[in-house]
C-alpha cells in the first residue's frame, strides 16, 4: 500500500478590479496554498482526511465519497486547518472541496487502496422486531476482530430511557467473534433501542477492514418470563408478574449429555415443524422425528417443543434428550403466547450446568460486574 504524499492544490479564482489597494479579491488571486495529506490513486486508508491552509482561514471544506456520502468534520480554531471525524474507508473515491474566507476554492480528489480481505457482521435481532426482555443486541463477525477496542469505540447504543447495558466479547458457538450489548437487569417493555454502528474505515486487525456503516432498531415487546422447574416438572408463563398458565412438561434426562441446561437462556427462533436427529447433537442415532412447535433456546440444540411420544412422563420425570418436551396443546399454546427474546429461566435439580455465553445468549448466566469486564474499553 503506497504511502499517501501531501496533495498542494492551486484554487481556481476570479476576481473584479478596480480602486486603489490590496483587496480580498486581490489576495484571492495570489492562489493560496492547501493541502491534503491523502493523494494518488493507493492512499493509505484508517486515518482522517486532514486538509491545511498556509495563509489565511479556511471558511468550509466537504470530504465526499462517490456516492455523495461526506464525512463529517472540524476546523481548528485558528480555522488554517480541517480533520475529519470520520476515517476514509478503503477502496473508496473522494472529492475534497475547500473554500477560504477570502472567496478562494479548490478540488481535489483521491482513492485509497483496496483492502486485503473485508470484515463484514450479522446482526440481531433484526431491523424494526419486537424482542422479549432479555434479546441482546448481538454482532458477530465474519473474521476474527484484534482491535476490539477500536471497534467497540465505533458501536453507539441509543435506548430511549437511557438503559444501563454494557458491551462483552464472546465466542459464538461457530467459534466467531461475537460482541453483544446486553443490559444490567431485563428491559422494560416499551424500550426502544438502536445501533450505529460506524465501522466503514474501520481496520478490525490483520487487515481485515469494514467497508460500511451498520444499524438496526428494535422495540421491547411483552414482559414475560417462561419459568422451567425442573423439581416440579412444569414450564410455567408469566406475564407483567402474574401467572397466565403452567404446563406440564418433561425435560432431560438427569446424569449426563441427555440432561437440560440450568440457568437462563433466550428464545432465539420460533422453527415451527422441523426434523431434529440425535447425531447433530451428538447423541448417536438416538432419535430422528419430525417435531412440532420448536422453539430453539441453544445453539447446541435444546429447545421448547412439543413432545407427543413422552405424554407419560409429563409433569413427573424428566426423561428426554435435554429439550423441554410438552403435548401437542400445550407447545403450541406457548408458542404463540411466547416471543422471540423471552428469557426461559431453568431451575431444580438433574441440569448439566448452564450455557457458555455464545452458546444462544447465554450471557445472563454471568455476573454483571463479571459481563462489564468483557468490554474491550473497561
Amino acid at each position: 500500500m503506497a504511502t499517501a504524499g501531501v496533495a498542494v492544490l492551486a484554487a481556481a479564482l476570479s476576481a473584479c478590479s478596480g480602486g486603489s489597494g490590496s483587496s480580498g479579491a486581490d489576495k484571492a488571486a495570489e492562489k493560496p496554498k492547501i493541502s491534503v495529506n491523502l493523494s494518488g490513486q493507493q492512499a493509505k486508508a484508517g486515518g482522517p482526511v486532514e486538509v491545511k491552509l498556509a495563509d489565511g482561514k479556511l471558511k468550509n471544506v466537504t470530504v465526499a465519497d462517490a456516492e455523495g456520502a461526506k464525512l463529517p468534520g472540524k476546523l481548528s480554531a485558528n480555522g488554517t486547518s480541517w480533520t475529519s471525524e470520520r476515517k476514509a474507508a478503503p477502496g473508496t473515491a473522494y472529492q475534497v472541496e475547500a473554500t477560504t474566507d477570502e472567496g478562494g476554492s479548490a478540488k481535489h480528489s483521491f482513492r485509497t487502496a483496496k483492502p486485503d480481505k473485508v470484515n463484514k457482521v450479522t446482526l440481531a435481532p433484526g431491523k424494526n422486531t419486537t424482542v422479549g426482555i432479555a434479546q441482546p443486541l448481538s454482532i458477530t463477525f465474519d473474521n476474527p476482530v484484534r482491535n476490539k477496542a477500536e471497534v467497540e469505540k465505533h458501536l453507539k447504543v441509543t435506548t430511549s430511557n437511557n438503559t444501563e447495558g454494557s458491551w462483552g466479547w464472546i465466542k459464538n458457538y461457530d467459534g466467531k467473534d461475537r460482541v453483544d450489548w446486553r443490559p444490567k437487569e431485563y428491559w422494560k417493555s416499551g424500550t426502544k433501542v438502536k445501533l450505529d454502528a460506524r465501522l466503514n474505515g474501520i481496520d478490525s486487525g490483520g487487515d481485515d477492514w469494514f467497508v460500511r456503516d451498520y444499524a438496526t432498531n428494535f422495540t421491547i415487546g411483552k414482559s414475560q418470563v417462561v419459568k422451567v422447574n425442573l423439581d416440579s416438572k412444569t414450564a410455567t408463563l408469566i406475564r407483567d408478574g402474574k401467572t397466565l398458565k403452567s404446563l406440564p412438561m418433561s425435560a432431560g434426562t438427569p446424569g449426563g449429555d441427555k440432561a437440560s441446561w440450568g440457568g437462563t437462556s433466550v428464545l432465539m427462533s420460533k422453527e415451527g415443524t422441523i426434523n431434529m436427529r440425535s447425531e447433530t447433537v451428538g447423541l448417536g442415532d438416538a432419535y430422528d422425528k419430525m417435531v412440532d412447535y420448536s422453539m430453539r433456546l441453544t445453539w447446541s440444540g435444546m429447545y421448547a417443543h412439543a413432545a407427543p411420544w413422552n405424554a407419560s412422563y409429563f409433569g413427573n420425570t424428566n426423561h428426554s434428550s435435554g429439550c423441554v418436551g410438552m403435548s401437542d396443546g400445550d407447545a403450541g399454546w406457548l408458542y404463540g403466547q411466547a416471543q422471540i427474546g423471552d428469557p426461559f429461566e431453568v431451575t431444580g435439580s438433574g441440569s448439566k450446568g448452564v450455557p457458555d455465553p455464545g452458546n444462544g445468549y447465554g450471557e445472563w448466566n454471568i455476573s454483571w460486574s463479571d459481563w462489564q469486564a468483557k468490554s474491550a474499553l473497561k
